[in-house]
C-alpha cells in the first residue's frame, strides 16, 4: 500500500516540479520578447517526465557557467540540463528574436491549466486517503 502511495506521490511531485520550471522557462521567453537575437526555449514535457521518473538517481541541479558576478542563474536551466529545445519561428523577425507572443501565451496558459489539474488530482488522492483512514 505504501509503495503505491509513494509511487503516486512521486509522479505528482515530479510532474509539478517540471511544470513550475517550464513555467519559468516560458515566462523568460515572454520577458525577452523584445530582446534582439533571443531564442525562445521550451522542453518536451512528456519525455522529460519519463526520464525523471525512470532515473534511479535524483537529477542534480547544475549551475550555469557565468562570466560575471552580475549574471543570474536560472533554476529551470539547471533542472533541464541539455534538454532545452529552441523554437523555429513561424515568421522570422528582423532582429533575430524567435519569440512569438501568441504561441508563448498559449503554451503558458496550457501549462498553468495542467499544473492546476495536477494539484486537483493530488488533492483528490489525499481526500481518498483521508476518507479511507477515517473508515477504519
Amino acid at each position: 500500500m505504501i509503495n503505491k502511495l509513494d509511487k503516486e506521490l512521486n509522479y505528482h511531485h515530479n510532474a509539478l516540479s517540471l511544470r513550475v520550471a517550464r513555467q519559468e522557462l516560458l515566462s523568460g521567453n515572454v520577458a525577452n520578447a523584445d530582446t534582439p537575437n533571443f531564442k525562445a526555449k521550451d522542453i518536451d514535457f512528456a519525455s522529460m517526465l519519463q526520464a525523471k521518473l525512470s532515473s534511479t538517481a535524483d537529477l542534480k541541479k547544475v549551475n550555469l557557467n557565468t562570466t560575471s558576478s552580475m549574471h543570474i542563474n536560472s533554476s529551470a536551466a539547471g533542472l533541464f540540463g541539455d534538454n532545452i529545445l529552441y523554437r523555429v519561428p513561424l515568421q522570422p523577425s528582423a532582429d533575430g528574436n524567435t519569440v512569438d507572443m501568441d504561441m508563448e501565451r498559449t503554451r503558458f496558459a496550457d501549462n498553468a491549466i495542467k499544473y492546476d489539474a495536477s494539484i486537483t488530482f493530488l488533492n483528490a488522492e489525499f481526500r481518498q486517503l483521508s476518507l479511507a483512514m477515517q473508515e477504519r
